[in-house]
């Protein structure tokens, strides 16, 4: 029979859309509780004015240093801060100033009630670290922790208090810009990482002068918007919805994030800021999160063009009762829900409750015993960009690299006695590392991988350009200008690359070619890279090819011809001396894809967790099956895949059956001639289910570190929790019946045994 867990860390349950109490922040629940009777009683001395003006949120908009504005919305603004009708701010920084919006609103203000300062810290403050994909490919959940906890000491130390991060939006589309900030396109590594990344931030004790309070993001299917354009539509079935997308979410949740954002998208017609089922229902009545939901950068108003509100009242009015708890940047709950809640249209309780949820994360911050508590001048010169936070994100930056191919072992380098081309406009990068959303570290301040590679001084390197990226060497930040037209440089790059040992093209995306609003509808090799790269391979064919992009990219022709490939995503602050290396086996490759990399364009959205057809095939002689006639239906790069300098075998797959479930072990020997680490898989297929499951699913991982020739079994525990899944009405069920069981280095290298499951 089908056994249904109903416990609420596993359950997720579609309810009606009538606001109940459960609904509504718990804060006063315990009278003895500190945090709850002081938000009790301060909240009972708001006026309706000052609750909502805790519910707005303003992006810096003056030089608070300077004289304060004479007239205009900057001057609404200012006073709107003073007479306490601001809740948080965006984009101020640095003490000074986060000092002096700070006094504008606690000396002036009737309640002295203190401002959130949010700001984008998402790989990091000054000190850069990868981006975020690119940590989920070192599968390394303490360096992911680390990467996430010196970013909330750096950026607390220059007065921030909040970051909106982690985003968690599982997504399958390479062309999504977007890719770049989440952990890829599995829910199982995604949420593990997403609960890393809350604990780095928010540390043991959120008080503390060194935190953050997170934000995950963006609730909810933003990753899944169609034909990977920013901010689309998104449209998927319940099964996607409570088995891929939701668990990330519900992942930070249990670690105790402290707020969430809603998503630009619609979902079921719904666009998420006004959508009653995730916000209400779901966060704040199943999953009992206690924190508050802010909107995106004017998702409040653009319910309007969505076609879902007729205008900015209506949208105030869909908005609050949803129960977006903070409006960013529409200016739409300061104008008009005081009038709404006086019209008797928003009900007074969701008011209060939206503002006991804001009010409790400010006291869990500890502003009320001190506002100033994170303006510490000494501290923002002591905390940021430190030596040990350069070592710390040169080794993350060493675990985030994948090694995609290496024929002939062509790598690592010899590291004397080499004449070595280093070729492409991206090698002497100093700013495209540092990626997107960076906004306070340094223009140009990344280590290029010239630089990382001139420190081994015993071999020779001949730099040339190839061919520009860009038209001009300017920075871009809005338009991307890339060069599509200048073949002047690369006759040049081809005679140096004529007589030497090796050649190494840096070639990909740069750093502002992802992110938010940089979808592509081509992910290949961005302007004349290609025809570059194919020149250079008719001079000398002994090529090792850097990657440096902030999504998998389409590289078929390169798969095929060039020896070694090696993914650097966007590397950080450290890229140049991590890549070098790596290269030259300084440190042992050990990241793994945390997304599929297509054959060609025509595959996205392509995943390994993907479900049969009535029709999987392959059939021999017979085209009615699920296929292309052009393109093998394969990958390019699976999930989970990277290789090692070293070898590793796998054997002895066994499965013991026990109480909960089973237990799984597997033999690992490290078979190569240099000490390694290997990131060993297990997934897992229900075979036959009352909703058909994916061919495989990820269940659990292990890094394992083994010295040359030594082995060791590697054991996993199957319970309920990895043997379920959520049916079509949120309901988390175990059902019995067979299962494969699977053990490897990738999702399409795995030994296989069957195990049946009994109840």
């Amino acid at each position: 029979m089908i056994r249904i867990i109903t416990f609420l860390t596993i359950t997720i349950l579609i309810m009606g859309c009538k606001t109940t109490q459960s609904q509504l922040t718990n804060v006063d629940e315990n009278e003895n509780n500190t945090t709850a009777m002081f938000v009790k009683d301060l909240l009972a001395k708001m006026t309706l004015e000052e609750k909502v003006g805790q519910m707005n949120l303003y992006t810096s908009f003056i030089d608070i240093t300077g004289p304060a504005p004479a007239e205009g919305e900057q001057k609404v603004k200012y006073d709107h801060i003073k007479a306490g009708k601001v809740g948080a701010m965006l984009n101020v920084r640095g003490v000074e100033n986060v000092r002096k919006f700070q006094e504008l609103a606690v000396e002036n203000s009737r309640l002295g009630i203190p401002l959130l300062f949010g700001f984008d810290v998402i790989h990091g403050y000054r000190t850069t670290f990868p981006i975020p994909l690119a940590e989920a490919a070192s599968w390394d959940l303490e360096a992911i922790e680390l990467s996430a906890r010196i970013s909330a000491t750096e950026a607390a130390a220059a007065g921030l208090n909040w970051t909106f991060a982690p985003m968690v939006d599982i997504s399958r589309d390479a062309r999504w810009g977007r890719v770049m900030e989440g952990a890829g396109e599995d829910p199982f590594l995604g949420s593990l990482v997403a609960a890393a990344r809350v604990k780095g931030f928010q540390g043991d004790d959120l008080s503390e002068n060194n935190t953050l309070a997170a934000c995950t993001k963006h609730f909810a299917a933003y990753g899944f918007a169609e034909a990977g354009k920013d901010y689309n539509t998104a449209d998927i079935g319940l099964s996607t919805l409570y088995n891929i997308v939701l668990p990330p979410f519900k992942a930070t949740v249990d670690a105790g994030v402290q707020t969430f954002m809603n998503s630009f998208n619609e979902l079921n017609g719904i666009p998420a800021t006004g959508d009653v089922f995730l916000q209400r229902d779901l966060l704040k009545g199943k999953w009992n999160f206690d924190g508050f939901m802010v909107s995106d950068w004017g998702s409040v108003t653009e319910m309007i063009p969505h076609g879902f509100a007729k205008d900015g009242v209506d949208a105030t009015k869909i908005a609050s009762t949803a129960g977006s708890d903070m409006d960013m940047e529409s200016h739409l709950y300061v104008k008009h829900l005081a009038d709404l809640v006086n019209d008797g249209k928003v009900e007074v309780q969701l008011i209060d409750d939206a503002v006991k949820r804001i009010l409790t994360v400010k006291h869990k911050l500890g502003l009320f015993d001190d506002p100033y508590r994170y303006c510490d001048t000494q501290r923002e010169k002591e905390l940021i960009y430190k030596d040990t936070h350069l070592e710390a994100a040169l080794e993350v930056a060493k675990k985030s690299i994948v090694l995609l191919k290496n024929e002939n072992n062509i790598l690592p380098l010899a590291k004397s006695g080499q004449k070595i081309a280093l070729i492409g406009d991206l090698a002497d990068d100093k700013n495209s590392p540092l990626g997107n959303w960076r906004l306070a570290s340094e223009d140009n301040s990344a280590v290029s991988v010239l630089e990382g590679l001139e420190k081994y001084e015993d071999n020779t390197i001949d730099y040339n350009q190839g061919v520009q990226l860009q038209e001009g060497r300017e920075q871009f930040i809005f338009e991307l200008a890339i060069n599509t037209t200048d073949e002047s440089g690369i006759e040049e790059a081809v005679e140096a690359a004529k007589n030497v040992d090796v050649v190494i093209m840096v070639l990909g995306e740069h750093g502002y070619q992802a992110g938010e609003g940089r979808s592509r509808a081509n992910i290949d090799l961005p302007g004349l890279q290609q025809t570059l790269l194919e020149k250079i391979y008719a001079a000398n064919k002994n090529i090792v090819l850097v990657l440096t992009s902030g999504r998998p990219l389409a590289i078929n022709w390169a798969a095929e011809n060039i020896p070694a490939i090696v993914q650097a995503w966007q590397l950080g602050s450290t890229a140049g001396d991590a890549i070098a290396q790596v290269l030259y086996g300084d440190y042992n490759p050990s990241g793994k894809l945390p997304m599929t990399f297509p054959k060609s364009l025509g595959q996205i959205p392509i995943y390994y967790n993907y479900k049969n057809t009535g029709r999987p095939g392959p059939l021999e002689e017979m085209v009615f099956w699920s296929h292309y006639i052009d393109e093998s239906n394969a990958p390019l790069y699976p999930f989970g895949y990277g290789l090692s300098y070293t070898a590793f075998d796998y054997s002895n797959l066994s499965i013991e059956k026990n109480e909960v479930g089973a237990t799984v072990s597997v033999q690992l020997k490290n078979t190569g001639a240099m000490d390694g680490e290997e990131v060993v898989q297990l997934y897992i297929r229900d075979k036959f289910a009352s909703v058909t499951r994916p061919v495989k699913e990820l269940k659990g991982f292990q890094k394992i570190a083994l010295k040359a020739g030594e082995s060791k079994t590697v054991t996993f525990n199957l319970t309920d929790k990895e043997l379920g899944f959520y049916n079509n009405q949120g309901e988390f069920v175990v059902e019995p019946g067979a299962f494969d069981i699977m053990v490897g280095g990738s999702s399409m290298d795995l030994l296989k045994e069957a195990f049946v499951l009994e109840r």
